[in-house]
């Protein structure tokens, strides 16, 4: 059973930092690509970053310059280096990856970390 399972989620002070982890896990053979998203309270869920396993990464431009996305394919794990955060990057913040199992490629989702940034 595939699983995602983020951490570094908490509290912060504009203009400081946060470094978010997802751990996939659970039969999977290969990983196409993985991201972040984000969904603020009444807001859609909108794409924050994603990488694919040949490195190629793609950014919100509400984020371009602050945060940057990293993985360790080896470890199943994507990163996300949240900089010069800002009270509007508030939200909860879910992990996705396109990945392949043995006969079957699709999305699966984190169950989410909440990042807030307040003073």
């Amino acid at each position: 059973q595939v699983q995602l399972v983020e951490s570094g989620g908490g509290l912060v002070q504009p203009g400081g930092s946060l470094r978010l982890s997802c751990e996939a896990s659970g039969g999977i053979f290969s990983i196409i690509a993985m991201g972040w998203y984000r969904q603020a309270p009444g807001k859609q869920r909108e794409q924050v970053a994603t990488i694919t396993t040949g490195g190629r990464t793609n950014y919100a431009d509400s984020v371009k310059g602050r945060f940057t996305i990293s993985s360790d394919n080896a470890k199943k794990t994507v990163f996300l280096q949240m900089n010069s955060l800002k009270p509007d990057d508030t939200a909860v913040y879910y992990c996705n990856g396109d990945l392949r199992t043995p006969g079957v490629r699709r999305i699966y989702w984190g169950q989410g970390t909440q990042v807030t940034v307040s003073s």
